[in-house]
């Protein structure tokens, strides 16, 4: 047998073992992965950013999962600033029925979270208690069907889909800060906030059948205010409260590997 011929045979037999299963050989999963969601899945704070209006980052915990994994297939439209009603008119067009995976971060620009923290850096405590009040009824009475009505409209577009729901972190560390910070009270009831947001959360992915990835142990001692924070403060006003780099890396991507593989 010539070298030509066996290399042809060769190459027919890898062709076929490849389009056929074996019993007792694992074959490689088919990854089709959608990055749905707003700032915090877009990579707002990582930077750099493309040339879209979404600030997405190549260093958000999405494509940084995409990559580790060799994903068949990766989809990000996930974009800073967005509410439910953006995901379920815009974003989840990225679905299909291939679709085999969907991370998303979604529910605070809806609670008007960033308004509420403004109102707590600038305002006075008496402004910020009003804010998290505002919030935490929001959280408790109007974001639930919203959150039923994204998550529905996912499973629509992607019945096959495994559904990650992924949580914010506690922004703030509440310990000493310097004169101009927030004081360790606003900070506390800021966090308080996030928890209850939190909560209402895990409680919908779950009704929806989902898997929560809850963020907050994982940036436990990196908030605001911390010797090594993950957090953004007031240095970049787009930026200001969001995830750095070492925020999506070791927060948010640990979290979801951890939650997933």
């Amino acid at each position: 047998m010539t070298r030509r011929v066996r290399t042809v045979l060769a190459a027919l037999l890898a062709a076929v073992l490849g389009a056929v299963a074996i019993p007792g050989v694992a074959q490689a999963a088919t990854v089709n992965y959608v990055a749905l969601g707003d700032s915090y899945s877009s990579g707002v704070g990582a930077g750099p950013y493309d040339l879209s209006t979404c600030l997405r980052s190549q260093k958000s915990y999405a494509p940084l999962w995409a990559a580790a994994h060799s994903v068949t297939s990766f989809r990000f439209p996930a974009c800073g600033g967005a509410v439910t009603a953006d995901v379920i008119n815009g974003q989840v067009g990225a679905l299909s029925s291939s679709t085999t995976l969907v991370t998303i971060t979604i529910g605070g620009n809806d609670a008007g979270f960033a308004d509420v923290v403004s109102s707590c850096r600038l305002g006075s405590t008496s402004a910020c208690e009003t804010a998290v009040n505002n919030a935490k009824a929001f959280a408790t009475t109007t974001l639930p069907g919203r959150l039923d009505a994204t998550y529905a409209a996912i499973r629509n577009r992607a019945p096959a889909a495994r559904l990650v729901v992924l949580g914010y972190p506690r922004l703030f560390e509440t310990g000493w800060c310097g004169l101009l910070a927030m004081s360790s009270y606003k900070r506390t009831i800021l966090n308080q906030a996030a928890d209850l947001l939190a909560t209402v959360t895990a409680g919908r992915a779950a009704a929806a059948g989902a898997t929560f990835v809850d963020a907050r142990p994982f940036f436990a001692g990196h908030g605001v205010c911390a010797a090594d924070p993950w957090i953004r403060d007031v240095s970049g006003l787009i930026e200001a409260y969001h995830p750095d780099a070492d925020g999506y890396r070791y927060g948010y991507l640990a979290a979801l590997t951890a939650a997933i593989g």
